[in-house]
């Protein structure tokens, strides 16, 4: 039976920039050439998405991690050779908030080591934090520039999953790198019909989005979540490209779980930089801004808080356009440095009534007219006037339903969980 003596944990963070790369690619290259040069990697890379209102984060926050067997010292260090010298040469160092961190782990995951890398993905750490913690469990970790990606890398480690999806990242060859994406729609749609909902957030219909290709100049192609590995493989035999395909790899992912989500019991408790489920009551109802983002205030009897859909979100914001004073929520989301609660999910717990003024109904079972201010109403079919009359109270009826509404493929951050998940 294996021991995990002879198992080297290897994590990788903050390789990317704004321009460009992608800590995973760095990895994939990586992977590739340690088996290249013999060593065996056990079981699926993991790939970890980190809170996603970190303040220096690039893109999707998300760091890898992957075990390598090993057969004696001087194996590991020729391998931890190999992977320092890849990150060093790939990475965007050039970028000021680039600042790669790499982590090797040969000893055992640590309850510490994994309430620390949950902490990584609903709250803010720090580098001296991830350091402290790594020399506490006897992990080695270099540093390049102020070294910040220590703390997803040994965050990407330690990470307990829980509940888990899969993600193929197909890559692209490096002249394509910022060119248009060339991914024949067809067959997303195919691959959409036919696997869907083993696989999932492929496409958005209603905007014509091609959900599984990136919109950033970094080296993916597309990439496709699913339930299982073998799902996105299958996935991914369908998909065709008018580009050549440099590497796919498969990895096993936080990503659509949820896990970013922190419940709390009033709304008193949120902070900026945290993600939250929380329930309360409509204050007021929405009111569309400047940009077409749509907000509304939910309120319990410890505080209140903005909530909401930006303009991305598309057609999520006609239904919390719906939402009324009075009604009883429960919102999924993160607060980002303006303060309000990006919406990400709703569930309508209960539904306030509405009601509008009408005239008074006559004898002759026609609704009747006013006549004039103070004059009360009269009947235009029958004549006949009535002179203090008050007006009906009629409930409305609502254009939304209790129930759960997420945002779009289209607007959905990567630990969001859709609902087609359950």
């Amino acid at each position: 039976m294996r021991t995990m003596d002879n198992i080297l944990h290897v994590g990788i963070d903050d390789t990317d920039s704004s321009e460009g790369m992608c800590t995973t690619y760095i990895s994939a290259v990586v992977m590739d050439e340690l088996k290249h040069c013999g060593f065996q990697l056990l079981g699926n890379p993991r790939l970890i998405r980190l809170n996603p209102f970190a303040p220096f984060k690039t893109r999707g926050n998300g760091a890898i991690s992957f075990n390598l067997i090993l057969k004696s010292g001087k194996e590991a260090e020729k391998a931890k050779k190999l992977i320092l010298n890849h990150v060093e040469n790939l990475s965007h160092l050039q970028h000021e908030n680039t600042n790669p961190g790499v982590v090797f782990h040969d000893g055992l995951i640590t309850p510490e080591l994994k309430a620390f890398s949950m902490k990584t993905v609903q709250q803010i750490v720090t580098i001296k934090d991830a350091q402290k913690l790594a020399v506490q469990v006897g992990a080695q970790f270099h540093e390049f520039k102020n070294g910040r990606g220590v703390i997803g890398a040994l965050a990407a480690i330690g990470y307990p999953l829980k509940d888990k999806t899969y993600e193929l990242l197909a890559y692209r060859i490096p002249e394509n790198y910022g060119k248009k994406r060339r991914i024949d729609y067809k067959s997303v749609l195919e691959m959409n019909q036919k696997t869907y909902p083993q696989t999932f957030d492929n496409l958005d219909e209603d905007e014509n989005y091609i959900a599984i290709e990136p919109h950033t100049p970094c080296p993916i192609l597309y990439g496709i979540r699913g339930e299982t590995p073998e799902i996105v493989m299958e996935a991914h035999a369908i998909i065709k490209t008018c580009e050549t395909i440099e590497r796919i790899v498969v990895y096993v992912t936080n990503q659509h779980t949820d896990h970013h989500l922190i419940k709390i019991d009033n709304i008193s408790q949120m902070d900026k930089c945290k993600s939250y489920i929380a329930q309360g009551i409509v204050k007021d109802s929405p009111n569309t801004i400047e940009g077409g983002h749509v907000i509304f205030t939910l309120k319990d009897d410890s505080g209140s808080i903005d909530c909401a859909a930006y303009e991305p979100t598309k057609g999520f914001r006609d239904l919390v356009k719906e939402l009324k004073e009075g009604d009883f929520l429960k919102v999924y989301g993160g607060i980002g440095d303006k303060g309000s609660l990006n919406l990400e999910k709703i569930h309508v717990l209960e539904l306030a009534k509405v009601y509008e003024t009408q005239n008074p109904i006559c004898k002759c079972g026609k609704r009747m007219k006013s006549a004039r201010k103070n004059k009360g109403y009269k009947c235009i079919n029958c004549g006949f006037k009535l002179r203090y009359g008050i007006k009906d109270l009629i409930e409305v009826k609502r254009n939304i339903k209790k129930g759960f509404y997420e945002v779009p493929p289209s607007a959905r951050r990567h630990l969001s969980k859709p609902l087609i998940r359950g």
